[in-house]
């Protein structure tokens, strides 16, 4: 009879009890060994029922199961029984010492047992590091050393936009914005010769990357290196940081804008006044500090209340910015008081006019959520060079000027010259 073949090494476990069952259960999870029989003289043992339920040959008779193995190419038996002469028994029938039993198969079983928990708390802790990185909220990248991206955890398709399977074998460079997406390839070749690199151990590098849907958007990253079986990778950690940006930036437009009528305040109007100074100086252009006060803005809060208030401010900022041009500049400094700036006015009448035209515009009633709002504006103006070269005395003189035209009573317009004048009149 030719001999028979199987997928794996034949064995024959010749002893069922918890041992044998359990070898019988190591070898089922090996593809490359096939158990062939399982013997026992008790018909009740665990590896026998267990070999019944797996559909493997049973034997009551050790003799008979050598037997019957015969065939196989290269049996192996393992012998768990007390038996001695299963060793002779086996000789007889293959011509050869091809059993292992006693201490043999314990010492065997033990280190094998020994692989299988090494094994499963591998695993374990594989999957325990898989479940980590695919829970994380930042982005992980793992990148080979030609820039090839092999590993993008669902943090990291949420932030992109891409499927793992859409962008694994692709160049990372395709995540970057430009002018980093066509410099990419050169970086890496440049820190691969020479080791430098102004990306790697950084923490929390800000870039510019790019979704799949092509918006580009701000990202923190930070980058890495490690070696994994002789092989080069890099780490990337990435996150998504709109959000925090868009804060940002509303928060610096808080410090620098007024929150209700969103006109510069007064810190940054006082920061352009110096820059345009400063220009007006070099150029030798005359330049206008208006400061306006409303006429009648207590009455309307008074009757109508708050909201109808902040209402009208709005309105009188959109009134304001209306009558200026766009290099000029319009501010709320507090209340009902807005200051103006007027670059490269060439003469005093230009400025008077401009008040004039601001002064008509605050004269049209306001819809105050149906109701009209009436009222005026007292309005000081300042010159530069001719009152003061300083922008904070320009600020000072404007605000004089201004009290003496609500003094004058009341909607219209002072030059700081006027204050001067009476002063020296009442000298």
């Amino acid at each position: 009879m030719p001999p028979l073949r199987v997928q794996g090494h034949p064995v024959l476990i010749i002893g069922a009890g918890r041992g044998g069952s359990a070898l019988l259960e190591m070898f089922m999870e090996d593809d490359m060994v096939t158990v062939v029989a399982v013997v026992d003289t008790n018909a009740d043992a665990p590896g026998i029922q267990l070999a019944r339920r797996l559909d493997i040959p049973t034997y009551s008779d050790a003799a008979e199961a050598i037997e019957a193995c015969k065939d196989y190419t290269d049996c192996i038996v393992y012998n768990l029984s007390h038996d001695d002469t299963i060793a002779d028994k086996v000789r007889s029938v293959f011509g050869d010492n091809r059993v292992a039993s006693g201490p043999e198969v314990m010492l065997f079983w033990q280190m094998v047992t020994k692989l299988k928990q090494t094994k499963v708390e591998l695993e374990k802790s594989q999957h325990q590091l898989q479940a980590i990185i695919s829970n994380v909220m930042d982005g992980i990248i793992t990148i080979s050393e030609f820039g090839d991206i092999e590993g993008f955890n669902p943090a990291a398709e949420g932030i992109f936009g891409y499927a793992q399977d859409e962008v694994v074998g692709k160049n990372v460079s395709i995540l970057m914005s430009e002018p980093d997406r066509s410099a990419h390839d050169s970086y890496l070749r440049r820190y691969l010769q020479s080791g430098h690199s102004e990306v790697l151990g950084v923490r929390g590098r800000e870039v510019n990357a790019v979704r799949k849907n092509g918006e580009v958007f701000p990202m923190e990253l930070s980058a890495s290196e490690m070696m994994l079986g002789g092989q080069r990778y890099f780490i990337g950690i990435v996150r998504d940081i709109t959000e925090r940006k868009l804060a940002e930036k509303k928060i610096a437009h808080l410090a620098h804008f007024d929150y209700l009528t969103d006109l510069p305040n007064r810190a940054l109007f006082l920061d352009i006044l110096d820059r345009s100074i400063s220009l007006a100086r070099r150029n030798k252009h005359k330049a206008a500090v208006m400061f306006l006060d409303l006429d009648g803005f207590k009455k309307i809060n008074d009757t109508l209340g708050h909201d109808a208030g902040d209402l009208l401010l709005k309105g009188v900022a959109g009134r304001l910015r209306q009558t200026i041009r766009e290099s000029d500049t319009v501010a709320r400094v507090g209340g009902d008081e807005f200051i103006l700036l007027l670059n490269n006015i060439a003469t005093e009448a230009n400025a008077a006019l401009v008040a004039a035209k601001m002064l008509a515009a605050l004269s049209a009633p306001f819809d105050l959520k149906g109701q009209p709002g009436h009222i005026g504006g007292s309005i000081g103006i300042a010159l530069f060079p001719d009152d003061a070269t300083d922008t904070r005395e320009l600020v000072k003189q404007a605000d004089e000027a201004m009290y003496l035209a609500k003094q004058s009573g009341k909607n219209n317009c002072k030059f700081y010259a006027e204050v001067l004048k009476l002063r020296r009149g009442q000298v």
